[in-house]
């Protein structure tokens, strides 16, 4: 057996050099040569715990979900006591690089159990070829990720469902005399529906793959600076988890009844240990916010199935933007008593296509899901791009047929999905969460306190577009509460209501135009960006625009000025952003016109 290797940071680059010199003497090498800017780090975390952890320095989208600015990580983990436990392994980009770094930690064959968190890709791609090194490897998991595992290793493979409370005795390890008993919790949709936690006993460190984590690549190996990795933090919240709000306070909850936490390794980003309380405060936070109604929208997927996973994701961050409620349901795992009350109890009901011919388990499903809906319940259809799937429009049509008011028309997905239609969906969702929501607002607007909602509408605002653009998708917006923040550098804010659809577009990092209205010419272009666009429409259709102009979107040809911006932070309020930006350009086309004026009545609506 080798030596096991101290622990330290390993650069990709001379394991690069001995890949190729291998690559050289094998010609007939399966392995792939890993692409772009990739190393990894060997690190000691806690006494007998090693990450491995697997940076990836440029990769610039996760899925078709969300941009990355800063990269993102991908780590595992081994836990040496009597016995050892890997839990996770990493990117198959990583193949041969993260191989020889494992075999260079501990011999493959002395590892006797692999925990798998979930069975994402980036978390399982080399589960196979662990197998490979090990073949008597004990396999531990959720009982929906052993089957999905089934399912993508095809072949057999020794294995141990498990369950919230139940544990694995590594034993003392005889260095350090430390006894590491793991404790695994089920922490289902965070964010499948496979994920469970590992509580080490013997250190105080939490496993938990994908929840708590962030797209952040940096050779800090802990939350060092905590402002630093907050607006990676928070993003990663609002694409991942929050549509699961509901199924985090249940994991929290279950968490309140461990031993007191040390680290959270993560699957993503720095380790937690110097704010732990902080970071779990947030996640709190944010999910009682989003999960203070009792009304919700039920957004179904198939687990593993098309892109059923990463539509109805976009579709509930929609949803949620709009001030209403999700519940992600797992139409595969979900027991048929909680699929009924689920779906009973949902104002709205969000279902995928499925298979002509569903397996026998998925056909009970399909049945309880139709028994369960309710004539005065919202509809929405989308297409999960899976194998010999009914016809999208068949289905909705038939759901209709049961009553149902559609919600949003059915989502057509003819190709694989890209960052335009990821949009299309998330302005679905978030049109369908309007309607739930539309009688708070009409209430709210009429709870008028008469010289406070008066004297709040006395502060009048310019009035602007805010235009943005990155690949495969736009957006625009009317915006009038803007106002300069600073001389040096400049910059101005500017607040963004939750549910705009360019709001994901202004993130940390990303740049914007800020086109300035002119007092007499303003009209045609405030009726057009005010109107009410269908999800994925060009909402540059039949405006006259300058491209190339500014580096974050078009500019409008008919207005009076433009600053192109980035943004540099942004700030949670009730019911906006407020985008903190640094203006880095900007032109005016006449000096001698005035800038458009926004005067309200009342100060508690638009």
């Amino acid at each position: 057996m080798p030596a096991t290797a101290q622990p330290g940071s390993l650069r990709v680059e001379s394991l690069l050099q001995q890949a190729e010199k291998q690559r050289s003497a094998s010609p007939e090498s399966s392995l792939e040569a890993p692409a772009g800017r990739l190393s990894l780090q060997c690190e000691q975390v806690a006494a007998d715990t090693t990450t491995l952890r697997s940076l990836d320095w440029d990769r610039s989208r996760f899925d078709i979900e969300f941009g990355l600015r800063n990269g993102t990580t991908y780590n595992a983990f081994l836990v040496a006591g009597e016995r050892r436990a890997l839990v996770d392994t990493s990117h198959a980009k990583f193949r041969r690089i993260w191989l020889e770094l494992l075999q260079s930690c501990s011999d493959p064959r002395s590892i006797d159990h692999l925990i798998v968190s979930h069975t994402e890709p980036d978390h399982s791609g080399l589960i196979g070829d662990v197998l490979d090194l090990h073949p008597e490897i004990e396999i531990i998991g959720s009982k929906v990720a052993i089957q999905f595992l089934e399912h993508q290793l095809h072949r057999p493979f020794r294995h141990r469902v498990v369950k919230t409370g139940e544990r694995l005795d590594l034993g003392r390890n005889p260095e350090s005399g430390v006894q590491h008993e793991l404790e695994f919790l089920s922490a289902p949709n965070l964010h499948w529906p496979d994920t469970i936690f590992s509580f080490d006993h013997g250190t105080g460190t939490l496993f938990t793959c994908d929840a708590f984590g962030l797209h952040y690549c940096s050779d800090d190996l802990f939350d060092e600076d905590p402002g630093a990795i907050a607006p990676d933090f928070r993003f990663y919240y609002d694409c991942l988890m929050g549509p699961n709000a509901r199924s985090v306070l249940q994991a929290l909850k279950r968490l309140e009844a461990l031993p007191p936490i040390t680290t959270i390794a993560t699957g993503h980003g720095p380790l937690l240990r110097h704010h732990i309380d902080h970071w779990l405060g947030d996640y709190r936070e944010w999910s009682q916010a989003r999960s203070g109604s009792e009304t919700y929208a039920a957004v179904c997927y198939l687990s593993q199935h098309g892109f059923c996973d990463r539509v109805s994701q976009a579709i509930a961050r929609g949803i949620g933007k709009s001030g209403a409620q999700v519940q992600m349901v797992d139409l595969r795992s979900t027991d048929a008593q909680e699929l009924a009350a689920l779906i009973g109890e949902a104002a709205a009901v969000v279902v995928p296509t499925w298979p002509v011919e569903p397996e026998p388990d998925l056909q009970a499903a399909i049945g309880t899901l139709l028994a369960a809906l309710r004539p005065t319940q919202w509809l929405g259809c989308y297409e999960a791009l899976g194998r010999q799937d009914e016809p999208l429009y068949g289905i909705a049509s038939r759901l209709r047929s049961l009553g149902l008011q559609e919600g949003f028309a059915p989502l057509r997905l003819a190709r694989v999905p890209d960052a335009g239609d990821v949009q299309r969906c998330e302005e679905a969702g978030t049109d369908l969460g309007l309607l739930l929501t539309r009688d708070r607002t009409i209430a709210a607007m009429k709870a008028l306190d008469g010289d406070l909602d008066r004297a709040l509408g006395r502060l009048s605002g310019g009035l602007y577009v805010v235009t943005a653009a990155q690949p495969d998708r736009s957006g625009a917006m009317v915006a009038s509460w803007v106002s300069q923040a600073s001389y040096e550098p400049p910059s101005l804010t500017v607040a963004v209501a939750r549910e705009r659809a360019i709001e994901a577009l202004m993130q940390v990092g990303d740049r914007f135009v800020l086109n300035v209205l002119r007092q007499d010419n303003h009209q045609l272009l405030l009726r057009h960006f005010l109107k009410r666009f269908p999800p994925g429409a060009d909402r540059f259709a039949g405006i006259a625009v300058l491209e190339g102009v500014a580096a974050g979107g078009p500019v409008l040809a008919e207005a009076l000025a433009y600053l192109g911006c980035r943004v540099t932070q942004r700030l949670e309020t009730a019911d906006h952003w407020i985008v903190v930006a640094e203006v880095e350009e900007g032109s005016v086309s006449d000096t001698e016109a005035a800038t458009a004026v926004h005067h309200r009545k009342f100060g508690n609506h638009y």
